[in-house]
């Protein structure tokens, strides 16, 4: 009996990722952090009012949480992981309404609605470093896409619900005149510098939740009103294909590890598509509602958020079944990983 005890846990440790998941409640307005291993909570975080989405330092020491409003509030709450416990929020400003958000090349990158814009901010020098407009309405969700490329020269990829769009937004070669051109020297030798350049990409309407296929190559968006799903070429930056995928209200979208499954929040089902195929493989029953969806880094499980039923469902993507619930606060949202430190 302790042997196979012994030989359960480690099997269970080689399964499991040594990381947290983190959850936000936006009723109770806290962050859980929670054990993979055991499903439970393991402490809860006071985050402010609204919290939307939730991103971690690659460290794995702070988190980092949107305090959206619908544009009533610009700030981003911080969390002290490795304490648990809140740290001072940063103020945007005049940047209202931060939803979407991701962590990369060091720094926090942000959505901003009711500005039409994206801003990043540097935890190390503690300011906003950058702010671009998009010009489109209800900018809500941002992913960094490096592609193997430099961390200083990303690319930018947002959906703009209102819009129905998206944005790609690169960094460029730019080069301007000499450093006198119209001083003694107008013949001096340019200046090389870069500007981003954005793409915008029609897609349908109420484009929300996105993700970026494992192998760089497509972008795949949810139109919660059309009920269809978008797949766009990254470098093409053209709308490939429109999937009539049945999928209405769909908020969140996204790839497994292996690029094989996607997955989408649609009402009271997460639906499964195949990838290559652009088929549905399977509809699973959540609950009243589905919204946020984090995948296990190893695929074997997807944790979907059910806001109306005060709850998070974990699938199991082998049987496509789900296997147990967290409790992890009322109404909970968004959710991501942050390594254990």
């Amino acid at each position: 009996m302790r042997f196979t005890t012994l030989a359960l846990l480690v099997c269970l440790a080689t399964q499991v990722p040594a990381q947290s998941i983190l959850v936000l409640s936006k009723r109770d307005h806290t962050l859980a952090i929670v054990d993979p291993a055991t499903l439970r909570v393991t402490a809860r975080v006071p985050v402010g009012n609204d919290p939307h989405e939730v991103a971690a330092s690659a460290d794995g020491t702070t988190a980092y949480v949107s305090n959206y409003g619908f544009g009533a509030f610009n700030t981003l709450a911080v969390v002290d992981l490795v304490h648990a416990k809140p740290l001072p929020r940063i103020d945007l400003g005049p940047l209202r309404g931060p939803h979407g958000l991701d962590f990369a090349g060091g720094k926090v990158w942000f959505t901003a609605e009711a500005a039409k814009a994206l801003g990043r901010y540097d935890p190390a020098a503690h300011k906003l470093d950058l702010i671009l407009g998009t010009g489109q309405d209800r900018t809500h969700m941002i992913l960094i896409a490096q592609n193997g490329g430099s961390p200083n020269s990303p690319t930018i990829l947002t959906t703009n619900v209102t819009s129905g769009t998206v944005s790609i937004i690169d960094q460029e070669p730019l080069r301007m005149p000499g450093p006198n051109p119209g001083g003694p020297n107008p013949g001096g030798p340019p200046m090389p510098r870069t500007d981003w350049h954005q793409t915008v990409v029609p897609v349908g309407h109420g484009a929300e939740g996105f993700d970026l296929s494992p192998d760089g190559k497509e972008i795949w968006v949810a139109n919660a009103q059309d009920a269809t799903i978008s797949i766009i070429g990254l470098h093409e930056k053209l709308l490939l294909d429109t999937v009539s995928a049945s999928v209405p209200g769909a908020n969140r979208l996204k790839f497994t590890p292996d690029g094989t499954l996607v997955l989408v929040s649609s009402g009271p089902d997460l639906v499964v598509l195949d990838a290559r195929s652009r088929r549905e493989v399977k509809r699973i029953p959540i609950g009243h509602g589905s919204g946020g969806i984090l995948v296990q880094p190893d695929g074997a499980r997807a944790f979907v958020a059910c806001g109306p039923d005060n709850k998070v469902a974990v699938v199991d993507l082998h049987t496509l079944a789900v296997t147990a619930h967290i409790d992890a606060g009322g109404e909970p949202d968004g959710m991501a990983w942050a390594p254990r430190r």
